[in-house]
């Protein structure tokens, strides 16, 4: 029965393991960050997106000012029309090297954000790359460390049937059915005239009774009411 029990308890630490384990803890909070990053790349990558679109519109409105321009002096150069056309000509270039000077300075202005937004995708792109390596790594040693714990459930299991096989149908269902209600501990052993699942001395009357009894009945704390395993340090 005693086997039984410490395979019982193994069992139980190690489930306890499993669900405690610090890495798959820190893997949750990792996760939790790698989720939040990644929002905030795609983000960063949108806001790029949306002014390299704004870059490619004032450099089209600059080349379309700049090109309108070149063929108005052109025309200039040729002397093609009247003085007064001459002169329309003139105020044209005039206004359109404004309105180029404007629109530079557009370009530039969106340029410099572009160049921004791209340094913070590129950053966050590390970040991401980074965390999720970390979380690679944290992954790996979990998945190791599980599976050695499953490993030895497996082993355990195997020797917990050939255990209960030797204990008897009817005290193996008494002891789940104590273990259940008892925080994991169906059966504790008798030491000097101590139950070791409760740590309380049993009276006089229950140990003349215990002592009284045969080898194979069962005996039960009186107070915890777990499953007593004689040995030699009994007492009895």
């Amino acid at each position: 029965m005693l086997d039984l029990q410490a395979l019982d308890t193994r069992l139980d630490q190690i489930a306890h393991r499993k669900a405690t384990l610090p890495e798959l803890a820190q893997l949750k909070v990792l996760d939790a960050e790698i989720s939040a990053r990644n929002d905030d790349r795609v983000r960063a990558r949108t806001a790029l997106d949306d002014v390299q679109r704004e870059v490619t519109k004032a450099d089209t409105d600059v080349q379309l000012v700049r090109e309108r321009s070149v063929r108005d002096r052109a025309r200039m150069d040729a002397g093609q029309g009247t003085a007064k056309d001459m002169q329309a000509l003139q105020h044209e270039v005039d206004s359109l090297a404004r309105r180029q000077s404007a629109l530079e300075d557009v370009e530039l202005e969106v340029m410099e954000r572009a160049e921004g937004l791209a340094a913070d995708v590129n950053r966050l792109e590390a970040v991401c790359a980074e965390l999720a390596a970390r979380a690679d790594e944290l992954r790996a040693v979990s998945d190791k460390i599980l599976a050695e714990l499953d490993t030895e459930v497996e082993q355990i299991g195997r020797s917990r049937t050939d255990v209960v096989a030797g204990v008897g149908d009817d005290l193996v269902v008494l002891y789940e059915k104590i273990r259940a209600s008892s925080g994991g501990i169906g059966a504790a052993v008798l030491r000097q005239r101590r139950c070791e699942g409760c740590n309380l001395e049993l009276n006089q009357v229950d140990m003349n009774r215990f002592t009284a009894a045969a080898g194979d009945e069962v005996l039960r704390c009186e107070e915890c009411r777990r499953i007593l395993v004689r040995t030699s340090e009994s007492g009895i």
